[in-house]
């Protein structure tokens, strides 16, 4: 259902582009929260939203309000549902459901605390540079600042970027300890492929459907960050797994002969 209701993004537009706009954020949040709750129980998914749309609300209340740590910036009146101290409340949701699967993933990758942290807060970045600037084209919010970008994306502000940074290092902190409530599980299948497809699926998707060939080529490259050392590590894994069957198969065959 998420990746069907993503499919439809492009291919709407207005008030129905604004009602799958909301879908995304709440089956993307769902989703991440369901694997959670089964893999590491009901108390650690808990947990997971409140930390992450927790800090979410906090730093995009204080950024509306007084343009830190993010930049000044304000949201559409009304498009996406209903707000809290003017933050539209998916917003918060819609970090819930994007950080788990690049959680999960620095996770994979990282076995150590402050590299999964920072990883973490990389790979926020990496998501946002698809992000921002898909929905700033949709009118979804508006910057003061619209020409102090990255080349391509003048509109969107650097310190936007070192905003999601910073935030973004600051959850990953508390997810750190929050980990400890909860034994560790192997099951990352559903958050990998929400991440395989937020990463090549945004890049396609910017690139020859919305548009912008600019997000496209920075968020492809900045989400690789984690992408491309995931990839290698299903290939090794996958490869591991082959030669192991291989040994089964013919230690048998060789005996009996």
């Amino acid at each position: 259902m998420l990746v069907g209701t993503q499919i439809a993004y492009p291919l709407t537009s207005g008030t129905a582009r604004d009602a799958v706009t909301v879908a995304v954020v709440l089956l993307s949040a769902g989703t991440a929260l369901l694997h959670a709750a089964m893999t590491r129980g009901v108390r650690y998914a808990a947990g997971f939203v409140v930390i992450v749309s927790g800090i979410g609300l906090a730093a995009e209340a204080v950024g509306t309000a007084t343009g830190i740590p993010f930049g000044a910036y304000e949201y559409a009146d009304g498009r996406i549902g209903p707000e809290l101290f003017d933050v539209p409340l998916v917003v918060p949701l819609a970090w819930t459901g994007g950080l788990y699967p690049i959680w999960v993933v620095a996770g994979m990758l990282c076995p150590v605390a402050a590299a999964r942290i920072a990883a973490t807060a990389v790979g926020a970045v990496g998501w946002d540079l698809f992000l921002d600037p898909q929905l700033v084209a949709d009118g979804q919010w508006r910057w003061a600042v619209t020409d102090s970008g990255l080349p391509g994306l003048a509109e969107i502000p650097g310190t936007n970027y070192l905003g999601w940074l910073g935030v973004a290092a600051v959850m990953a902190g508390a997810l750190t300890v929050w980990e400890r409530s909860a034994t560790r599980s192997e099951r990352t299948g559903v958050p990998v492929l929400m991440f395989l497809w937020t990463w090549l699926g945004s890049a396609l998707a910017h690139a020859v459907f919305l548009g912008l060939p600019y997000s496209a080529a920075y968020g492809g490259v900045a989400l690789g960050i984690l992408g491309v050392p995931l990839l290698v590590r299903l290939v090794r894994d996958a490869t591991g797994r082959a030669s192991g069957q291989d040994r089964r198969t013919v230690g048998p065959v060789a005996w009996r002969g």
